[in-house]
């Protein structure tokens, strides 16, 4: 179970720090920023009445009567700090909020929705309306105060405290979609059959919480920029309203699905990362208890992304389609049918950044080898609930391009069928019916491709194919160093042969050279549960193989960063823990990086890109 717990709680944060949450960063972020909006001068009941829609951001008004809250505070001393409270937690209910929600209705959104004979789509929309009112409540102020009156009689006045920035992080949460991962296909899948148990509810938790971590970082660096530039005293009316039109704006590209191409566009830098963690041995077999779902004879036997053709054994059958687009008349298909043809079976969902990078190229495919015995069908199992409506998934296949046969799997038989435990997944199916090849996720197409046309020139020698296809494979296949926590809490795999003494100064004195992936201790160090305090002398070596290198610092003080015997940078660190990148490279490589930390700083993980 504790294995199941680390594998769900790495997963998230990998998904926290991946192309998939850009559609909802810039909300996080103007969480963050808007938290140190409030006027610095006392708050009135009416101010409280205001922040509460939005949970976000204050209007600013002040005036009315000073109620001292405690004795031994002076008058108005107590509403202070307690605006002060507030406004620290606003960040962490945004957060909490979506998490939550998310967790939820990932785990029983679609089975809600269903009992109760309402759109599966719903939650969605509802999520996109309260992030768009928002908004426009903080664009005009008549309009937030109209909004908010139902909410402020609904929470007895206590909206103020962070419960309206709950409210909004709900709201996001109905919005997220994370990028798919066997961590995410295993909450889908018993989800989908409804299968609950405590293996579930614990793997749900431990994502939700990982993806919570990066989030809060985010929102914590919006918060400190809006410090920064001195937006607490000047200019937080016009802030607001910015902030405002960010809200309306991302709930608008959110519902038009304007978001996705900005996230094909970049790079899955997160990819090589989340299959260490999640498409290992251990992982596969842990997930593997929560679903029930493994694969069994010969299909079980074929190894993902083998660099030769195998016998998998017979393509198991397209069961439980209830929708299909893109066949004539909306007619089904069959592998019975298509005997004779080679296939190209897809699994996939619209949502799926990682699967819509693999589109182009089985696009691409079916243009040229369609006419020669190539048949591919993207087998859609969606992700969340609104992925189940087939007037989503036509236009959304419309929007990407998507010409080829597309089986809506919205009861997960053939998914159940492949114990399928991954999107994308290609299984590729000879002219016989028998699987002869699998990859699960993205890149390899080069080698799919290769084998595509070694079937359809062995099902008809006579055929001439055209040139292989010239589709750019942006898929990142460099192996990076895997995240080093430095903390005894999630042990010390990286740890370069040193002892460390637990919550208690010690001297370290680092190995030289260090080892490939490794890191070590120099100088005095405070070792704790979740991160290391430097004393004197502190410093920190890293051998890395990677293009980004990032370190999660708090309290205060500076880190004089030297990168192959060269220092490049000071970095100074204050306040609340967050992400600073320490290495920043156009090509992933690998690196010697010392670090000179000044008492009193803690170190908590690296992370690579």
């Amino acid at each position: 179970m504790l294995i199941l717990i680390l594998i769900g709680f790495l997963g998230g944060l990998v998904t926290g720090i991946s192309p998939c949450v850009l559609p909802v960063l810039p909300v996080i972020f103007a969480a963050g920023a808007s938290s140190a909006l409030d006027d610095e001068s006392i708050p009135t009941p009416d101010d409280h009445r205001a922040s509460a829609l939005v949970g976000v951001a204050c209007t600013g008004r002040s005036g009315g009567p000073e109620v001292p809250s405690d004795p031994g505070i002076e008058p108005g001393q107590g509403g202070s700090l307690r605006a002060e409270a507030h406004r620290r937690r606003r960040p962490l209910a945004v957060v909490g909020g979506l998490v939550l929600s998310f967790a939820v209705f990932t785990l029983v959104g679609s089975w809600l929705l269903s009992t109760l004979g309402l759109p599966e789509d719903l939650l969605r929309w509802i999520g996109l309306i309260v992030i768009g009112v928002v908004g426009l409540g903080l664009i005009v102020p008549a309009v937030g105060d109209a909004l908010e009156r139902p909410f402020a009689r609904l929470a007895a006045g206590r909206l103020h405290d962070g419960s309206g920035g709950f409210v909004l992080g709900v709201s996001l949460g109905l919005v997220f979609v994370p990028c798919a991962g066997p961590v995410l296909a295993a909450i889908t899948v018993v989800s989908a059959d409804h299968r609950y148990g405590i293996s579930s509810l614990l793997l749900t938790a431990a994502f939700a919480l990982g993806v919570a971590v990066p989030l809060l970082v985010f929102a914590m660096l919006g918060r400190q920029l809006a410090e920064q530039l001195h937006l607490v005293r000047s200019g937080a009316a016009v802030a607001r309203k910015a902030i405002g039109a960010v809200l309306v704006v991302t709930a608008l590209l959110i519902g038009l699905n304007l978001t996705d191409g900005l996230q094909r566009a970049l790079p899955s830098y997160t990819s090589a990362l989340q299959s260490t963690i999640e498409g290992n041995a251990s992982a596969t077999r842990a997930l593997g208890q929560v679903t029930g779902n493994g694969a069994t004879g010969q299909l079980a036997n074929c190894t993902d992304a083998s660099p030769t053709l195998q016998e998998c054994g017979v393509a198991p059958a397209l069961a439980g389609v209830g929708t299909w687009l893109n066949t004539p008349g909306g007619k089904p298909l069959t592998l019975a049918g298509l005997k004779g043809r080679v296939v190209l079976v897809d699994f996939w969902t619209y949502s799926c950044i990682n699967c819509q990078r693999t589109l182009p190229h089985l696009e691409a495919w079916n243009r040229a080898y369609g006419r020669d015995g190539l048949t591919i069908i993207g087998v859609h199992t969606p992700e969340f609930a609104f992925e189940h409506v087939a007037s989503n998934v036509a236009q959304a296949s419309r929007q990407l391009g998507v010409v080829y046969p597309i089986a809506l799997d919205n009861q997960y038989r053939t998914w159940d069928a492949y114990a399928n435990n991954y999107w994308p997944a290609e299984y590729l199916i000879d002219a016989t019916g028998h699987v002869r090849h699998v990859d699960f996720g993205e890149g390899h197409y080069g080698a799919t491709e290769t084998f595509v046309r070694h079937l359809l020139a062995a099902a008809d020698p006579t055929v001439v194919l055209p040139r292989a296809t010239d589709v750019p494979d942006s898929t990142p296949d460099e192996q990076t160093t895997p995240e080093t926590y430095l903390g005894y809490r999630h042990g010390t795999p990286n740890l370069a042969g040193q002892a460390v003494e637990e919550d208690q100064m010690g001297a370290y004195r680092a190995p030289v050279p260090l080892p490939r992936n490794e890191y070590a201790y120099g100088g005095r160090w405070s070792v704790g549960a979740e991160s290391s305090t430097a004393g004197q002398g502190a410093t920190l070596g890293l051998d890395f193989v990677a293009r980004d290198v990032y370190l999660v610092l708090g309290g205060s003080g500076t880190v004089r960063v030297s990168m192959n015997g060269t220092t490049t940078r000071t970095v100074t660190v204050s306040g609340e823990p967050k992400l600073y990148r320490l290495v920043g490279s156009s090509m992933v490589g690998q690196g010697s990086l010392a670090l000179a930390v000044s008492p009193g700083v803690q170190a908590y993980d690296f992370t690579f890109g």
